[in-house]
């Protein structure tokens, strides 16, 4: 392994989307990665894993203090990954209230769900064949108020040990390019490469360069193409039991390897194990310091908003090193 990727002399071609998979195929896989019923509190889903005894193991990693941040920033600007720009406007000049002191404010307003916002996916935001996590019916618990199961308000914040998956880190290179297909040995292959290992109560990071990729080359459309997770590879995640999964793109390789289906980890992930899932990060700092840390395990912490009924939430996670 480079122990300085960034000098890596160029981009790989990109891996094979690899592995076509029949919906009777994932059909299967779905059934043998559900963890329906497992959970009283059913709407923190896969969260529930994560115990006191968790968040001190996490904390005990912490040596030097440096705090990293994740989130992108709020892209006011469209693009091709940003169909749907964040708001942002002032609504107070200093010249709205009495003049001392003055002050200053603004407004923000964001349909985060895609690709130019840093957010968490909770589980009401995605059902298949019409059901949410757990075997809720999709249509009877979310209607235009929200959700009434598997809102982000449930959720609540997350403290637990993270671990960077690398895997430009891991094979040397800057990034890997769009429709490049992670599978299950990937994974185990950097993991040994990185000298860590996925446990149980995990929030598992996958980074693929995608950020420092757009910034050298420029935005592309990642829903058409995008490096992410095969479907191979979700397997290996729930036997590993982890709490929380995410990745400087969406985790979803695309285009998707299962016919009919255009996010099928999303579906895996959210509905089948309840794991919520951090999409859009921005990991470049943070593959800066667990390579120079010479590690890849850290203490996270996401905290979204509370938002009764929300899908979801912008949210700005930490790694504390």
């Amino acid at each position: 392994m480079s122990s300085n990727p960034a000098d890596a002399p160029a981009p790989p071609p990109a891996g094979p989307v690899g592995g076509a998979v029949s919906r009777q195929e994932f059909d299967a896989l779905f059934e043998a990665v559900r963890t329906w019923g497992r959970w009283a509190a059913a709407d923190r889903g896969a969260w529930n894993r994560v115990t006191a005894g968790h968040v001190r193991r996490a904390a005990a990693l912490i040596r030097s203090g440096t705090v990293v941040p994740m989130g992108r920033p709020w892209d006011t600007r469209p693009g091709p990954d940003n169909a749907k720009p964040a708001l942002h406007h002032m609504v107070d000049l200093g010249d709205v209230e009495a003049p001392e002191p003055s002050t200053y404010k603004d407004f923000l307003g964001v349909d985060y769900h895609g690709k130019g916002v840093s957010h968490l996916d909770a589980l009401s935001h995605i059902a298949y064949r019409g059901q949410l996590y757990d075997g809720r019916p999709a249509r009877e618990v979310i209607d235009a108020g929200g959700a009434r199961f598997g809102a982000v308000s449930a959720l609540g914040p997350l403290a637990t040990r993270g671990v960077l998956l690398d895997l430009p880190a891991a094979l040397g290179v800057r990034w890997l390019e769009p429709g490049h297909a992670v599978h299950a040995q990937d994974i185990v292959a950097a993991e040994q490469a990185l000298g860590v290992t996925i446990g149980d109560g995990d929030a598992v990071l996958l980074r693929s360069g995608h950020v420092r990729r757009r910034l050298e080359i420029g935005p592309w459309d990642p829903d058409a193409a995008s490096a992410g997770l095969h479907v191979d590879a979700v397997p290996l995640l729930a036997e590993r039991a982890i709490a929380l999964l995410g990745g400087d793109g969406d985790s979803d390789v695309r285009p998707s390897p299962v016919e009919g289906l255009h996010s099928p980890v999303h579906a895996l992930a959210v509905t089948a194990m309840g794991v919520p899932l951090l999409d859009n990060l921005d990991l470049e700092a943070l593959s800066a310091a667990c390579a120079e840390a010479g590690r890849y395990a850290f203490m996270l912490v996401v905290t979204p908003l509370n938002v009764p009924g929300g899908t979801g939430s912008p949210v700005n996670p930490v790694a504390i090193l």
